[in-house]
Formats: structure tokens, C-alpha cells, sequence
């Protein structure tokens, strides 16, 4: 990919998350200027905005604003040549403890982000980080089987993942406000003609992951093992998610935005396939040799909205644009270990627990 002749910057909001940022970094990377806006609140990101910085400096500027209140949106889009969408609450437990919040961030701030760029910047394409979780639950305990160590659906039809044909079932906070964020995006292509796609993803992992017990779960993981710390999995631990490295996100995110014209107005699922999908206690195992260590855990009940199964079927991508996951789950595994303990790992012959 090349970068385009316009040099007007990339908006990216939330761009010093952990999607985010490595969008940024391969956008500067190609030579072209990014726009963050991010206001910072969560862990890790202060840290990847210096990251950002101290690689590209002025090919990258940062805003601290927020969505939620719509003139530094406004500002941010008038001089921005696309928008990628990143901003949002993602946590499920976050959005049941508190749904209003949930609700003015993901669907009143995107909803923000639509009419900034409707009312200000037309020509500019929007595209979404949506969510697996606006399938719901998708299917029950009747609907799957046991197989070794993770569940596999009963139904033929699902052997190559979930397509973006399946019926939308918001099921948490979360999966509505995203679930009306996702709708809106899609509708203000159809209605006001904007270039616009919907990207849901499912499991995106790797480096700049600041994983935690409520999103990051691979990192988190991860990190679990490296620190010592004692793991809780909700449900059986058998559920299946499939797996995408993050360096093919971002590969995915630039093919839409380079070829916004023959994609506009799509929804596509984004994960790493059949071919990378592993179950809780399989991630265990993994880790298990991968690290060397054990990695102590307990189970817990499920918690709203949690997916007894979800796989991607990437399909839909590969056909438009003939993108398809590079990074296999073993190989993503490791680059994500290197990054964890060169950035949380003890000093050599230093006995001291991890802050």
C-alpha cells in the first residue's frame, strides 16, 4: 500500500488504544499524516500516545477530547481526508454496571462522529469497529458439542463461521450500544449516501495490548502467566473465539480504506477464521508451553452476553478485497509474549514481584 496523494491527515479516534495506535503507526509508517483523538481515560494509552510520538513526531498529532462532546469532534473531522472510528467502551461488565454511560459512548458518540463528518466533511469514508456481539449469544448448549477441550456447533452450516448474513440479537448493554452505533453507520451510507463500512471484529490480539480480565483476553492471559497471578474464567473455559493478530487488523482496516469506492456501504466480519480459533483452556495449554509456566485458575459463573462459541467467516472479506489472516495463532502468540515481558517482565536476576 502506498499512501495517498491527499495529505490531508487520517482521523483515527480512540487512536491511542490498543487498535488504535498500531493503525496509526502503520499509516505513519506509509508515509501519511494521522489526526488521534483520544481522551485517554484508559490504561496503557498515555503510553502508546508517547510511543506514537517518539516514532513519527509531527506525522502524528494528538488531540485529548472526547466523543461524547461533539465540537472537538467536529473540529477533528472538517480537515481530515477519512475517519477511522475506533472510540468506544468496550468492556460487556462496564456496560451492565453502568448502561447509560455505555450507551453516550458508543452509540451518542458515534452517532457525533456521523454527523460531524454528514454536516462537515461528506467526502470523507467512516469506517466502524463494530463487535461479534451484535449476534448475541448466537447459539445455545443444544446447539453445540463437546470436542476434546472446546465446543463445536452441531450445525453444519456454521463449519466456516459466522457470516454476515446472521440475524442481529443485541444481547448486553454493549452488544446494544454497539449493535446501534453498527446500524447507524450502515444506515447513514444508505440514507445520506456517505462512505461508509462496518468492520465487527472478533478477538484482536498483540503488541500495545494492555489486557485486562474484561477485554484483552489473550493478552490478559498472557500476562496472568508472566506475573504469577491466578486466572478466573467465566463459563466451563471450552468456549471458542477465533483469534486475530493485529498486524492483519490493520492490514484489513487499510485494504478498506484504499479501496473505499468498491466497499462502501458494506458490513464485513473481521477475525482470524476456523483456522485460528481456540477455546479458553486451549489458550491455557498454549501458554503453558510457551512460557514454561503454569497458569493457575478457578471458574466463575457466565456472565451476560458471553458466547459459548463465536468463529468468523471471513469469506465476505477475502472475496472483496483477497485479504486473509498471515499471522497463525502459535506465531501471533509469541510476538505478543516478546512484547509483554519486554514491556512487564522483571529486569534479569531481579526477584521482585511485577507492579
Amino acid at each position: 500500500m502506498t499512501q495517498s496523494p491527499d495529505n490531508r491527515p487520517v482521523l483515527i479516534t480512540g487512536g491511542c488504544g490498543f487498535i488504535g495506535c498500531n493503525l496509526a503507526d502503520r499509516l505513519a509508517e506509509r508515509g501519511e499524516n494521522v489526526l488521534v483523538l483520544d481522551n485517554l481515560a484508559r490504561a496503557g494509552v498515555r503510553e502508546n500516545a508517547q510511543w506514537l510520538k517518539s516514532r513519527h513526531g509531527e506525522k502524528i498529532a494528538i488531540t485529548v477530547a472526547d466523543i461524547r462532546d461533539p465540537i472537538p469532534v467536529i473540529d477533528a473531522v472538517r480537515e481530515v481526508r477519512a475517519v477511522l472510528h475506533l472510540a468506544a467502551q468496550v468492556a460487556v461488565t462496564d456496560s451492565v454496571s453502568d448502561p447509560a454511560s455505555d450507551f453516550e459512548i458508543n452509540a451518542r458518540g458515534t452517532l457525533n462522529v456521523l454527523e460531524a463528518v454528514r454536516l462537515h466533511n461528506r467526502q470523507a469514508p467512516v469506517i466502524f469497529a463494530s463487535t461479534n456481539k451484535v449476534y448475541g449469544r448466537l447459539i445455545d448448549e443444544s446447539a453445540i458439542s463437546l470436542s476434546g477441550r472446546r465446543y463445536v456447533p452441531t450445525d453444519g452450516v456454521l463449519a466456516g463461521g459466522v457470516s454476515e448474513n446472521t440475524p442481529l440479537d443485541f444481547y448486553s448493554p454493549y452488544g446494544c450500544s454497539k449493535g446501534t452505533a453498527d446500524q447507524y453507520v450502515h444506515d447513514y451510507a444508505r440514507v445520506f449516501g456517505l462512505q461508509t463500512v462496518v468492520m465487527r471484529m472478533s478477538c484482536i490480539y498483540g503488541p500495545r495490548q494492555f489486557g485486562t480480565e474484561d477485554q484483552g483476553w489473550i493478552a490478559h492471559f498472557l500476562l496472568s502467566a508472566i506475573r504469577g497471578n491466578p486466572l478466573t474464567i467465566y463459563g466451563d473455559g471450552k468456549q471458542v473465539r477465533d483469534a486475530l493478530h493485529v498486524s492483519d487488523a490493520v492490514t484489513a482496516w487499510l485494504a478498506v480504506l484504499d479501496r473505499m469506492d468498491s466497499v462502501r456501504g458494506r458490513v464485513f466480519n473481521l477475525g482470524g477464521g476456523p483456522a485460528n480459533a481456540i477455546s479458553l483452556l486451549e489458550l491455557i495449554d498454549g501458554i503453558t508451553d510457551l512460557t514454561g509456566r503454569n497458569v493457575a485458575y478457578s471458574f466463575a459463573d457466565w456472565r451476560p452476553g458471553d458466547q459459548p462459541w463465536y468463529v468468523t467467516d471471513t469469506r465476505a472479506l477475502s472475496t472483496a478485497l483477497g485479504w486473509a489472516p498471515q499471522i497463525a495463532i502459535t506465531e501471533g502468540l509469541r510476538s505478543l509474549h516478546t512484547w509483554l515481558e519486554s514491556r512487564f517482565g522483571s529486569p534479569p536476576g531481579s526477584r521482585e514481584a511485577l507492579a
